[in-house]
């Protein structure tokens, strides 16, 4: 994995939104802006179970996201990279603390939503900085 340190974790850890390019089932790309997560190796994303990015990313793990830094949008990463890991441990704080970061608020459950935790590792890695 290439890493995704220096230089560019502040980007990672920061209010910045994430552009995530999935693949529908008929090939065509499906793109939504998300709040991302960095634990020091994946980038999380947070989703409800059934939504389009949910089902594509189990059907064919192959993502890539567009990342702009929220200070100086001519600062940008973009990551080819794979779904390492889905989970659901965790999800309903990890969305908590996502909204806290980017909202100033707490999550609102939505009832019978079930959240999920998609672990993406980076198999390539470019950037401007």
């Amino acid at each position: 994995m290439p890493p995704l340190s220096e230089p560019y974790a502040d980007i990672l850890l920061k209010h910045s939104f994430a552009h995530l390019a999935t693949t529908m089932p008929d090939g065509s790309p499906q793109v939504t802006p998300v709040w991302i997560d960095f634990d020091g190796q994946n980038i999380l994303v947070n989703t409800a179970e059934g939504r389009a990015k949910d089902r594509n990313m189990r059907r064919d793990s192959r993502v890539a996201l567009s990342i702009l830094d929220p200070d100086d949008p001519y600062r940008r990463i973009s990551i080819r990279g794979h779904v390492a890991e889905i989970t659901h441990d965790g999800a309903e704080e990890h969305i908590d603390t996502l909204s806290r970061r980017y909202d100033d608020k707490p999550w609102i459950y939505q009832p019978g939503q079930v959240r999920v935790i998609f672990k993406i590792e980076a198999d390539k890695v470019t950037g401007r900085l």
